[in-house]
């Protein structure tokens, strides 16, 4: 189940990431190092996954599932955190022109199988109607399988 993000202050959720923000890629101790309490494997439910020039966009696709990490941020670090990851995904509530949405999805942790609700960059508007006419999709949803 996925739902547009509110345009007032977020909730504190964990945030579930897919691309380069998981661990091992480019961007994950950049952003997420000393910021991050917990990080768990998990998959996101809803949405695919599309190869993007350098990164990946999650699109949402009933039945569609990706692959990825459950981010549960340090509260003290969780308002830092989180602009952070707008400014990085170049997320502007309320902006149709954003290259991503930040919406709450439903990511099921693999270690107990528990549906968690999170906060999920996906392809914005214009970005996701590019890729459904003509994008490239990451088999299986996991963009850590690309290599």
């Amino acid at each position: 189940m996925i739902t547009p993000a509110h345009f007032s202050a977020p909730e504190p959720l964990p945030f579930f990431v897919y691309g380069t923000l998981r661990p091992g890629e480019r961007n994950h101790d950049v952003f997420l190092r000393g910021r991050t309490r917990a990080v768990q494997p998990a998959r996101l439910t809803g949405a695919v996954l599309y190869e993007g020039p350098g990164f990946p966009y999650a699109v949402v696709e009933p039945g569609g599932v990706v692959l990825g990490e459950l981010v549960t941020a340090r509260p003290e670090k969780y308002e830092e955190l989180v602009t952070a990851l707008d400014r990085l995904e170049e997320y502007v509530a309320g902006d149709p022109r954003s290259l991503y949405e930040r919406i709450e999805g439903e990511a099921v942790r693999a270690v107990d199988e528990t549906a968690v609700r999170a906060w999920v960059y996906v392809a914005g508007p214009a970005v996701t109607a590019r890729l459904r006419a003509g994008g490239r999709l990451v088999q299986g949803g996991d963009w850590a399988s690309r290599r």
